[in-house]
């Protein structure tokens, strides 16, 4: 018993070791690969004041990039919701020829290179490229304007909203929706108050990672913006050109920037973690306090 008892002591030890070794490497690289460099992004931005670091932010190339990339997120954000809504309806709620097919399709921006992304649509719409000839001649361009940023920016994170959604949809599967069309509610009503609540966390973790996304992405937007200082110069590009120029405080300023959005974002979602999980348990003390509130059950006699 003895024996047992210190064997079984000397496992719990050896796994508390581990457990706390493994945590002190994930705060360590934590540490080291992203917390440290983020504080030295801030403190390379506010280096030489306050008033150098917001003229930096208020130069019309810095306030062009600023501008440009919110209204790439405002367009490119609503079209991956509706179809990431769409996809995963589709997916989740319907057998039909092709399924497998269409979630390869959804996960191939994963694969593909951002860069090669970009290439893709220089192909397509550029000067020498398939649509080209066709576009010069109606004075549309595509290539080297904001209507490619778009295109290239939807094509790398439209998979963001539909694969958040996808799962939980299987999850809630089809009886809600059946019991409400039973009831006689029609399709619009059936998604607008049955599915979309069941599914609006999902909804909104896709929406979060969809946008950070996008406002963070460099490769294919670099092939098919042309960096025109003040024209198609996201933010991304902007800190990648004043650094080329040696202007380390307005790179630093711009970069911080960037950095501070990415963690309002990861703000947004651990308050939205933290209230989903808060939700969660009110939702099972109110069923433990029914159950414990309904009648006994009939139990048989013990003979």
């Amino acid at each position: 018993m003895g024996a047992g008892h210190a064997k079984s002591q000397r496992g719990t030890e050896e796994s508390l070791l581990v457990k706390w070794l493994l945590i002190g490497l994930a705060l360590l690289f934590c540490l080291v690969f992203l917390l440290l460099p983020l504080l030295n992004v801030f403190a390379q931005a506010f280096s030489k004041g306050l008033g150098t670091y917001l003229d930096a932010l208020k130069h019309p190339d810095s306030w062009a990039a600023i501008k440009l990339t919110l209204l790439v997120a405002v367009i490119a954000v609503p079209l991956n919701l509706l179809f990431g809504l769409a996809a995963a309806w589709c997916i989740a709620k319907f057998e039909f020829r092709g399924k497998a097919l269409l979630i390869t399709l959804i996960d191939l921006p994963f694969s593909v290179s951002p860069v090669v992304a970009g290439l893709m649509f220089v192909v397509l719409f550029g000067a020498q490229g398939f649509f080209g000839p066709w576009l010069n001649e109606h004075g549309v361009k595509i290539i080297f304007a904001v209507p490619g940023i778009v295109l290239a920016t939807i094509f790398v994170t439209f998979p963001f909203v539909a694969r958040e959604l996808i799962p939980v949809m299987q999850a809630a599967g089809n009886d809600q929706e059946q019991a409400a069309l039973t009831l006689g509610a029609n399709g619009w009503q059936t998604f607008w108050h049955v599915t979309l609540p069941s599914v609006k966390w999902g909804l909104i973790y896709g929406v979060i990672l969809c946008n950070a996304r996008t406002m963070g992405e460099y490769g294919a937007v670099s092939v098919v913006s042309g960096h025109i200082i003040g024209r198609t110069n996201t933010m991304p590009l902007q800190v990648e050109q004043l650094y080329q120029n040696a202007n380390t405080a307005g790179a630093f300023a711009v970069a911080s920037l960037l950095a501070l959005l990415a963690l309002v974002t990861l703000a947004v979602k651990t308050f939205l973690e933290w209230k989903q999980h808060r939700e969660f348990k009110l939702a099972q003390r109110a069923t433990l306090a029914e159950s414990a509130h309904a009648p006994p059950l009939m139990r048989p006699k013990s003979q």
